[in-house]
């Protein structure tokens, strides 16, 4: 009997350390991205937070200003758009905006440039939209 408790253990102890490792390995995510907890979040930048030169926002395309929280687009010459940086899945911050879209490294997401709404899931919600100023060739949150 000592020898099948001793046996059931073992199968216990290898079970535990195979969930372990599956559990980890659902939690890493793409391009060695992880997700923005609200304590690694920083605050909100402030209206009045100059972002950059409108020069960088190519036209139909985009500029992530990670450090911001913040992307801007171009969807048209001359129009831009402004969303929270902060993918609406879980919470990863957006990396590049090319063909039209926002794109999250987590898990795939895509955000339309023009309104920052879910163009590919999983995210289910659309990006927070911010609100800015484009004077003399800068950007400001407003």
């Amino acid at each position: 009997m000592r020898d099948d408790e001793d046996r059931s253990l073992t199968r216990r102890t290898a079970l535990a350390a195979a969930s372990a490792g599956l559990v980890a390995g659902c939690s890493t995510y793409g391009s060695g991205a992880t997700p923005t907890s609200a304590a690694q979040q920083q605050p909100a930048p402030a209206a009045g937070t100059e972002l950059g030169a409108a020069a960088d926002v190519p036209v139909g395309g985009g500029k992530v200003f990670a450090d911001k929280q913040v992307v801007v687009t171009q969807p048209t010459a001359g129009t831009f758009a402004a969303f929270s940086a902060v993918c609406t899945h879980q919470g990863c911050t957006v990396d590049k905006v090319a063909d039209g879209k926002i794109a999250c490294p987590c898990h795939g997401s895509e955000f339309a440039i023009a309104d920052g709404s879910v163009a590919n899931g999983p995210a289910a919600r659309p990006l927070e939209k911010k609100t800015i100023t484009v004077t003399g060739g800068r950007i400001t949150l407003a």
